[in-house]
């Protein structure tokens, strides 16, 4: 059998690994504060995160490609590349809607990363299918090798990315993404060799490097677009764009006379004082208002609420729920769970995700009516 001699661009290798880090950290901001936002504006920074990351591994693939150099012609398989397209963005979207519409435990950001890194696993190995007149001929040691650095820094990046969602650790997951995807294309080349084909395979149509180099360019442009996009949100304090969305007048009146909530009271509108609500509920594209002795129908979507309410001192125990703090009574803590407990036999707790109790429990601390358990 023989072995071909292969060598890459310097310069290609270098774009490449930029594009792994463009791609990591459009995604990743992409799916910032999701909990603050309406569900359909969830699902749709999910789905371009999930084509940001998930299409920036191929992207970044094929890019290294493009400086291969063999001493034959070769092409690619269209379909074979597009369908290592599809399997990255797919498994991607797979680990962002566990990361986002799930508990957020440890074991789940875990198993968020490990799918990414497979998923980076998948689509090399189907993207190196898509050569044809030669083969990729892979030894055990190297496909080994790149699998464990996938998974294991595909979990580091997510688990630094997610475990707090600070903007300094969106960066730091976002190297550490970028490592992994070009540590496991270069790892896994280590261990290739590649052996010419006498004839191609008929798949799907035949794709030359020049076609294929203005699909990963024309991409790549998207991906930068979209990167210089988000960028602009680091530059802006999220308090200052809230407060910008209200009149100075509406805030200093919420300042010194509390906010009123407008609700609905057997078909007539009425306003609740945000000092008398105990908590808030997100009830689909609404929520409910919870008072000592009753419960009241508001327009306000849970992310509207949030705006309004959070700055006057609620504390957002969960994605669905508002807690006023001075009207805690209780509040109970049992392994990673927790819930905000309240005078009256009929109010039901508010639950305390697991990524708020030690904030939760440490402002409730203050409160003279709250009791730590």
């Amino acid at each position: 059998m023989e072995v071909l001699n292969f060598s890459h661009s310097g310069f290609l290798i270098v774009m490449s690994c930029v594009v792994a880090l463009v791609a990591g950290f459009t995604g990743l901001s992409l799916t910032r504060d999701l909990a603050q936002r309406p569900m359909f504006q969830k699902k749709v920074s999910i789905t371009l995160a999930s084509i940001a990351l998930g299409g920036g591994i191929w992207a970044m693939h094929f890019v290294a490609m493009l400086g291969l150099q063999l001493p034959i012609l070769f092409y690619y398989d269209a379909a074979i590349t597009l369908v290592s397209a599809l399997s990255a963005i797919l498994l991607v979207g797979a680990a962002l809607i566990l990361l986002h519409f799930a508990d957020r435990t440890p074991r789940v950001i875990a198993l968020a990363g490990a799918i990414v890194g497979v998923g980076v696993l998948v689509m090399h190995y189907i993207g190196m299918a898509g050569l044809e007149l030669c083969r990729a001929v892979y030894t055990p040691v190297g496909v080994v090798f790149s699998s464990v650095v996938a998974i294991g820094l595909c979990m580091l990046a997510f688990w630094i990315a997610y475990g707090q969602r600070t903007n300094r650790n969106i960066v730091l997951g976002t190297i550490c993404f970028a490592i992994a995807v070009c540590s496991v294309h270069f790892l896994a080349m280590a261990g290739t060799n590649f052996v010419p084909e006498p004839t191609a395979a008929e798949f799907g149509p035949s794709m030359s490097n020049e076609t294929l180099a203005l699909g990963v360019i024309f991409f790549s442009f998207v991906i930068f677009g979209a990167c210089l996009w988000v960028s602009v949100t680091y530059l802006i304090p999220s308090d200052v764009v809230e407060n910008a969305s209200q009149s100075p007048v509406t805030r200093s009146a919420e300042a010194v006379a509390g906010l009123q909530i407008p609700c609905e009271r057997d078909g007539n509108k009425v306003f609740i004082r945000s000092d008398d609500v105990l908590f808030v509920r997100a009830d689909g594209h609404y929520t409910q208002i919870y008072t000592d002795d009753e419960r009241l129908f508001c327009v306000w979507p849970v992310t509207e609420a949030s705006k309004r309410l959070l700055p006057t001192g609620f504390l957002q125990t969960h994605r669905s729920y508002l807690v006023n703090p001075a009207r805690v009574s209780r509040f109970e803590r049992t392994k990673d769970k927790g819930r905000c407990i309240f005078d009256g036999a009929d109010l039901p707790p508010a639950p305390v995700s697991r990524s708020k109790l030690k904030a939760i429990q440490d402002a409730l601390a203050a409160q003279a009516s709250a009791v730590r358990a």
